[in-house]
């Protein structure tokens, strides 16, 4: 998953400096940052994104401390001192050299008293995701062999650059002007320092690999004037959750595809969404590697019911994930303070798994969990019917947001993505393909902006009322939000197979049949009363196909009918032409039961033959 935390000048800067840098340890004063690196057993920062060339980094390259104080703590160019010393040479004052090295506004504009009453608030310099593969995975990470470890973290480099270069092309805006009036993709991409960790900070470390991608704010315009400006947060922002399914999605194709294991659903919270784990690798584990996880999760179940006793209901998608934030607050344990190698830490690790379940349980994991991906791959197609996964997708977002945006349904595609295919790769543009399927068939806007919500009549043609069929699913306040949400989709998805079935089985047309695979509506979208108008006249062609199809069965039964009259009169005709047979015997007064069988030799009458 991606967990997301603003980089601040000032004192937020410096928590990143002395902490996440050198792999959340204790970094000595003085000491430099590579070789706080280095005792804390952790590698170097490397840069990543599509906009280093614009200031003359290369991706790979490792950050350097100067580097990052300039441009992640200051906005200003990482090769700043040399830019600056050169101004100061040319004649430069001091002042204009050094605003020849600020990408953008500088900070200080913040704090000018013509500024005062507009800028209230400290700036962003930067935004940290924190990209962590599921629990399963860490454990296979630590537990195995170096081979696998090896490959594991180039799953998780694969992963984590896919997703920042879709962050960077299809996300990330620029804005410029008063208020951000005008917004545009960035030119170049965006600017990423990447920190690899090992472990968790409970009080006995657990191996957690997950990276600290710290994304510099300032981006180049696209109008092609070479000024920079600030890349908008709160675009970022609101795609954080469909960059974490593609980052999970990715992660899960890497693994399928270099060490043939499968995925699998797990339910951690009945009536919840479930989390995707490694098939075959022992539940156990997962509750040995987290015992931070569990902490969270006690202090997570006092803040949800505080929540429900002062609201009266379960917490939606938004507020579960504040309490979540506040419930890993609340439990945060201090930093370690004494360093350790990776090698050590996994010497330690295993000697602490084997105590725990046996060295057989840990020796086993790889051929248990190649084992286990043979039994997925046999009984799940990787087939993937779009029309049902935009079906299934409107009624979980419906369901859960009532009015959703774009980059909800985008980020439920991809869930489903990942439910469905445990694993094996999806074609390119799919989750897109997805939504857009959605977007055309089965949605309708509503209110002002880019805002939706599901068009039930699209759905469910034939109902008078707007939500009477779904409405006994979604309104049961005893089950939680997401569970409804299934039990919707699944109503829709048994809808799309019947009416298929019936289309099979030579059934006419109906008026509330669901499109199929091609059928979907393209070009730009109809006006609500041509909708309307459309759905009128498609019943109206529907309802006069049915009566000629009628007047056509009757004039064939009346036909059917006259040719059975004339065959029984031909029959009595040749009937009395024909001479009539002897009257048979009369039929004795009592007959066999069945399987019961009369003497030889003797006739029904009771003679002999």
């Amino acid at each position: 998953m991606i967990s997301k935390s603003e980089v601040r000048p000032g004192d937020g800067w410096r928590y990143y400096f002395h902490g996440v840098m050198v792999g959340d340890g204790h970094r000595p004063a003085g000491t430099p940052l590579r070789d706080a690196q280095d005792e804390a057993g952790v590698p170097p920062g490397i840069w990543r994104g599509q906009g280093l060339a614009a200031v003359g980094l290369t991706a790979g390259d490792v950050v350097t401390e100067r580097q990052a104080e300039l441009l992640l703590g200051e906005g200003r160019h990482p090769d700043a001192d040399r830019i600056e010393r050169e101004r100061l040479e040319a004649g430069d004052d001091p002042a204009k050299a050094r605003r020849a090295t600020v990408l953008g506004r500088p900070i200080e504009h913040n704090r000018s008293a013509k500024t005062e009453k507009a800028k209230e608030r400290t700036p962003w310099l930067g935004m940290d995701l924190t990209f962590r593969p599921p629990p399963t995975a860490h454990i296979a990470w630590a537990l195995m062999d170096d081979q696998r470890r090896l490959v594991l973290e180039s799953c998780q480099d694969t992963a984590v650059g896919k997703t920042l270069k879709w962050l960077g092309e299809s996300v990330a805006q620029i804005r410029w002007k008063a208020g951000g009036k005008q917004r545009a993709p960035v030119k170049d991409g965006l600017i990423v320092a990447v920190f690899r960790h090992y472990e968790s900070r409970a009080a006995e470390s657990k191996p957690l690999l997950h990276d600290h991608a710290v994304v510099s704010i300032r981006a180049r315009r696209p109008d092609g004037s070479g000024a920079w400006g600030n890349v908008s947060a709160d675009s970022l922002l609101a795609h954080i959750v469909a960059a974490d399914t593609l980052y999970l999605l990715y992660f899960m194709e890497e693994v399928s595809a270099r060490l043939g294991w499968a995925w699998e659903p797990r339910e951690v919270t009945p009536g919840r969404r479930p989390v995707m784990e490694i098939a075959g690798i022992d539940q156990r584990l997962i509750g040995w590697q987290s015992t931070r996880r569990q902490q969270i999760k006690e202090a997570l179940f006092v803040l949800t019911a505080e929540y429900v006793e002062e609201h009266g209901h379960e917490p939606g998608e938004r507020a579960a994930y504040g309490l979540a934030c506040r419930a890993a607050d609340r439990t945060r344990p201090p930093k370690r303070t004494e360093p350790q190698s990776l090698s050590e830490l996994r010497t330690r690790w295993r000697k602490s798994a084997i105590a725990a379940f046996g060295a057989d349980l840990v020796d086993q994991l790889a051929q248990r969990a190649r084992a286990a991906a043979a039994a997925v791959w046999a009984r799940v197609r990787p087939v993937v019917d779009v029309v049902l996964a935009a079906v299934d997708t409107v009624a979980v977002v419906y369901v859960m947001h009532g009015a959703f945006k774009r980059h909800h349904l985008l980020a439920e595609a991809r869930r489903y993505l990942f439910y469905v295919l445990r694993g094996r790769p999806h074609e390119p543009g799919l989750d897109e393909r997805i939504v857009q399927t959605v977007v055309d068939d089965f949605t309708r806007p509503v209110g002002r902006g880019l805002a939706m919500t599901a068009d039930l009549h699209a759905l469910y043609p034939r109902d008078t009322d707007d939500q009477a069929v779904l409405r006994p699913l979604t309104r049961n306040r005893m089950l939680p939000l997401y569970a409804r949400a299934r039990r919707a989709a699944g109503a829709l998805s048994a809808r799309v197979h019947a009416v298929r079935r019936s289309e099979r089985l030579g059934s006419r047309t109906r008026s509330h049949t669901v499109a199929v695979p091609g059928a979907s509506r393209s070009g730009s979208r109809l006006s609500r009363t041509d909708r309307k108008a459309g759905r009128a006249q498609e019943q109206q062609e529907t309802e006069v196909a049915a009566l000629e199809q009628t007047r056509s069965t009757i004039e064939a039964v009346a036909l059917m009918a006259v040719s059975l009259q004339d065959g029984v009169q031909e029959r009595d005709v040749a009937h009395r032409l024909r001479p009539r047979p002897a009257p048979a015997p009369p039929a004795p007064s009592h007959t066999p039961p069945p399987g019961v069988q009369q003497a030889p030799g003797r006739t029904p009458s009771g003679g002999f033959a």
